[in-house]
């Protein structure tokens, strides 16, 4: 479905990622892990189109995507829910939604259906939908971001490190979300520090240093990988 070959981004002399191969298949869960400063924010920021390859290719559904305008990728059905949330704190739970299936605005049906799946999803939104985004919990907050993600139905949604600053039964609720909806159908490309939680929920793994993709498996392999243990799992 998605696949980044040979993919460097270069800002000025600084070479912030260097040759990155990675694959993710049609119905899968794959995690990119990496500390602070890693690179995968860049990785995403290049998927959809934020940021230019240097040089490699990006092809979505075998089409080279590499080109493309963030806009233009998100009709074809990238779409990223960025770290740190980017809501729209003084606009509704509602509202923000809403700008979310911008793509779809002029299928009215469409939209009202989202949003109701969106509610089903996550009651806690339907419960506060009129209130201003600002006024949520940070885990509340990351479902907004997440559910205004899926209102353009996304083929695959780029997550963010979905977890950073949530509480550990915070982290366990969207992460079981996240899991929901790859087995609705989206494909996740999932970007974390808390490689305990991802590997639970996903199928394969990357791992990123410096730029550069140093390692690559299914969850069990890198889960049981000592460097990785003793790197982000703590043991």
């Amino acid at each position: 479905m998605l696949h980044l070959s040979n993919v460097s981004v270069h800002y000025g002399p600084f070479r912030a990622l260097e040759n990155i191969n990675l694959t993710v298949e049609e119905g899968e869960l794959v995690v990119l892990l990496g500390a602070n400063g890693a690179g995968k924010s860049t990785i995403f920021r290049t998927i959809s189109g934020l940021s230019k390859p240097s040089s490699g290719s990006i092809h979505f559904l075998d089409q080279n995507v590499g080109g493309y305008s963030p806009d233009r990728l998100v009709q074809e059905g990238i779409v990223q829910c960025p770290e740190g949330r980017k809501l729209f704190p003084q606009m509704s739970v509602q509202e923000n939604l809403i700008l979310g299936g911008y793509v779809l605005r002029r299928k009215k049906n469409e939209v009202k259906n989202l949003l109701e799946s969106i509610y089903e999803l996550f009651p806690i939104l339907k419960e506060k939908k009129d209130l201003p985004a600002g006024s949520l919990s940070g885990g509340q907050q990351q479902m907004l971001a997440i559910g205004r993600a899926l209102m353009s139905k996304p083929k695959l949604i780029l997550l963010d490190e979905p977890s950073i600053g949530l509480a550990p039964l915070i982290v366990e609720q969207v992460f079981n979300v996240i899991q929901e909806i790859n087995r609705n159908g989206t494909t996740v490309l999932l970007a974390e520090q808390n490689a305990n939680a991802a590997l639970k929920i996903a199928n394969r793994g990357y791992v990123i240093e410096n730029g550069k993709i140093t390692l690559s498996g299914t969850s069990q392999e890198l889960f049981e990988n000592d460097d990785i243990r003793k790197a982000y799992i703590g043991a």
